[in-house]
C-alpha cells in the first residue's frame, strides 16, 4: 500500500498530463466516477459535510488500524474533488492523515481553479476526514 506522500505525488504527475484546465476537470468528473459508492443507507444527514454548496457524504471506518472512507456528491465536480482526497487518504493510518501536508492540492492548481464555494468544500471535506484521523487516533491511544 502506499503512502500519502507517493499517492499525492502520483496524482501531481496525473494532473501534469493535462495542457488546459478543460481536460482536468475532465480527469476529476472521470475520477468521481470511479469512486466506490457510499452505501446508499449512510447517506444520512450526519455524514454531509457542512460548508459545501453541494451534498457531500463522507463515511469513515477504521478497519485493522487504517481508515478507510467512502463518499459521494449530486455535483460531478463536487464527486471529482471528494475522489481525490478519498484516494489520498484512504487506507492510511489516523496519524498520518493527521500529519499530511496536504500541498498537493496547490501544487495542481486545484484550489485556484475552483470557485471559492468549491474551494470552502474542498477544505471543509479536508477538515472533515483530518476529524475523523483524529477521533480514530484518540481511540487506538485507548487500546
Amino acid at each position: 500500500m502506499k503512502d500519502i506522500q507517493s499517492i499525492q505525488e502520483d496524482l501531481i504527475e496525473e494532473f501534469a498530463l493535462f495542457d488546459d484546465w478543460m481536460e482536468r476537470y475532465e480527469h476529476m468528473i472521470a475520477l468521481g466516477k470511479s469512486l466506490p459508492l457510499i452505501d446508499p443507507s449512510l447517506k444520512t444527514e450526519d455524514k454531509l459535510i457542512k460548508g459545501c454548496q453541494s451534498k457531500v457524504w463522507l463515511h469513515s471506518e477504521l478497519k485493522d488500524e487504517k481508515v478507510e472512507f467512502t463518499a459521494d456528491s449530486d455535483a460531478i465536480i463536487t464527486k471529482g474533488i471528494v475522489a481525490i482526497l478519498v484516494r489520498v487518504f484512504s487506507n492510511q493510518k489516523p496519524e498520518d492523515i493527521i500529519n499530511a501536508n496536504t500541498s498537493f492540492i496547490d501544487e495542481i492548481g486545484l484550489k485556484e481553479h475552483l470557485s471559492p464555494t468549491r474551494a470552502n468544500g474542498l477544505v471543509s471535506m479536508l477538515k472533515q476526514m483530518k476529524l475523523y484521523a483524529v477521533a480514530y487516533q484518540a481511540q487506538l491511544n485507548q487500546i
